[in-house]
């Protein structure tokens, strides 16, 4: 897999597209890492190897090599064969819906928007062309955060990128874009354009991405901070969440609805905020610098047990009952589900049951359904009279 980024990186796009002076603000900040990106990273890996084996000539003692390689990784675990599963098995469903006719798939493509965007280019996880179509499926390992393919510019910017790259092979008239999280719930997600519109689109972030590679627009706060390496550190972010001269203007009597909807939107942003900057913080702490007025100290831990077995037997040697020193309790379905495999899981199917959830209150970019069926007695409780 390719490791270099771009300047103007398909993956930052939301960003760079809605703050265009982030991209130089950032440039000489470093990469962080997590155990989180280096599980995407042997996710994705495992996902590219799992497509080659399925739409090339790959030897099975190949793919065999590789895939005990990818499963010897501290970070591999069961669970990410049955996602990575879920991945080929939608990929294999749309090439499979063109009879007779065999699609073109590569996997782990570089393409090449610096048409669109100065020196712009990106790793699309997975490009297949069949008759006029085009699709681009991106592969999302992250449990966290549900991500849509509906007006999304990492997926948009690879399409361009792929049609820079085919056009004059493949007779393109319609891009359909593919989003697979299978880590979430109805994690799957499409948006289809005309290759028109597409390339329209385009035209009309020229401009912007231009900027983003010079350094110049304006500082914007926003959902797309949260993937910003200097989100604990920029001002523009501070300033936006931390002033109040709007609050200030309130009627001193009773928030309006409108005006409840902006407070929940910079309050949910400012928690971000805050958890970005405990953190750099304290690692700048750590690291052997000072900031006013804190330090670092020794949290709460708990006491352990090195080894039970060891422990137990001196004290059933001791006269202890070893009933009284375990509990039998059921592991939880989630466990199961990576304990057994789908057949013996299907057979425990009548018992399983998955409850209508509590309303949650989320943006109205929110791509879920709206709640339905509400009975607020039941579901906050009865008032005072019952």
């Amino acid at each position: 897999m390719p490791e270099s980024h771009a300047r103007l990186s398909a993956s930052a796009a939301h960003r760079w597209l809605n703050c265009p002076p982030s991209v130089a603000l950032t440039a000489n900040i470093p990469e962080g890492s997590s155990s989180y990106a280096e599980e995407g990273t042997l996710a994705h890996s495992l996902a590219e190897l799992k497509v080659l084996k399925k739409f090339t000539t790959m030897k099975k003692s190949e793919y065999d090599k590789r895939f005990k390689e990818i499963s010897a990784d501290p970070l591999y675990q069961t669970e990410m064969d049955g996602h990575t599963d879920t991945y080929l098995e939608y990929i294999l469903g749309i090439a499979h819906g063109y009879n007779k006719v065999k699609p073109y798939v590569v996997a782990e493509k570089k393409l090449d928007y610096s048409h669109i965007a100065p020196e712009g280019f990106g790793t699309g996880d997975c490009v297949m062309i069949c008759k006029n179509d085009l699709h681009i499926f991106d592969f999302k390992y992250g449990k966290g955060v549900p991500v849509s393919a509906e007006d999304n510019p990492q997926l948009r910017l690879y399409a361009l990128g792929a049609l820079n790259e085919y056009s004059f092979l493949y007779d393109i008239q319609n891009v359909h874009m593919h989003i697979i999280q299978p880590r979430i719930d109805s994690g799957i997600s499409s948006s289809d354009m005309a290759v028109s519109d597409l390339i329209a689109w385009g035209e009309t972030i020229k401009p912007i991405a231009e900027d983003a590679y010079n350094g110049k627009g304006e500082y914007k706060c926003g959902d797309w901070c949260r993937f910003c390496k200097a989100k604990a550190l920029c001002r523009k972010r501070a300033e936006y969440l931390l002033d109040v001269e709007e609050t200030a203007k309130m009627p001193p009597e009773l928030l309006s609805h409108s005006e409840i909807g902006e407070v929940l939107r910079r309050v949910r942003m400012l928690k971000n905020f805050i958890e970005d900057i405990e953190s750099y913080a304290l690692n700048e702490i750590l690291s052997g610098n000072s900031v006013d007025g804190w330090k670092a100290v020794e949290g709460t831990s708990r006491r352990k047990i090195t080894d039970v077995d060891a422990a137990f037997k001196i004290l059933t040697d001791n006269g202890i009952d070893e009933a009284m020193l375990y509990e039998k309790t059921p592991i939880g379905i989630t466990a199961l589900d990576k304990l057994l495999s789908k057949d013996q899981f299907a057979l425990i199917g009548a018992y399983i049951q998955k409850p209508k959830g509590k309303p949650t209150l989320v943006p109205a970019s929110d791509k879920r359904e709206d709640y339905k069926n509400v009975d607020v007695n039941e579901i906050f409780g009865g008032n005072d009279n019952d």
